[in-house]
């Protein structure tokens, strides 16, 4: 059995009414993330890895360095926060994924980050 990941990611969204155009299927959702170390050595984000799946069970995967232009180094106990959003043309989606983390060992590893749901307010029952 494997150890568990010593980073663990929580993420909390919300709907933006403002820079959403349903008409135009056009829904805007911010997403913001937690990335706790709770390892006993350091660990660097390097990349990222979401796949977005929309209302039609369409699927997008997003890859690239860091979030938000950084590759913030976790010590251990450290949490890093951003936000960021999401675009989707439906009124419902899910996003998950994983980070690539290089530890102080020198050795990647992933980090999973749990699927989490978007939607627009009176969209789910």
């Amino acid at each position: 059995m494997s150890e568990p990941c010593p980073i663990i990611v929580n993420v909390k969204t919300e709907y933006s009414a403002e820079h959403s155009e349903p008409d135009q299927e056009h829904f805007v959702f911010i997403y913001y993330v937690s990335i706790k170390n709770r390892g006993e050595q350091a660990a660097q984000l390097i990349s990222r890895h979401w796949i977005i799946t929309d209302g039609d069970d369409q699927t997008q995967e997003v890859r690239g360095d860091g979030v938000i232009g950084e590759q913030p180094v976790l010590e251990p106990g450290d949490e890093h926060y951003y936000n960021s959003f999401c675009v989707l043309s439906t009124r419902v989606g899910c996003m998950q994924g994983s980070y690539m983390m290089l530890g102080e060992d020198g050795l990647y590893f992933d980090a999973p980050i749990p699927a989490f749901s978007l939607a627009a307010p009176g969209s789910l029952n």
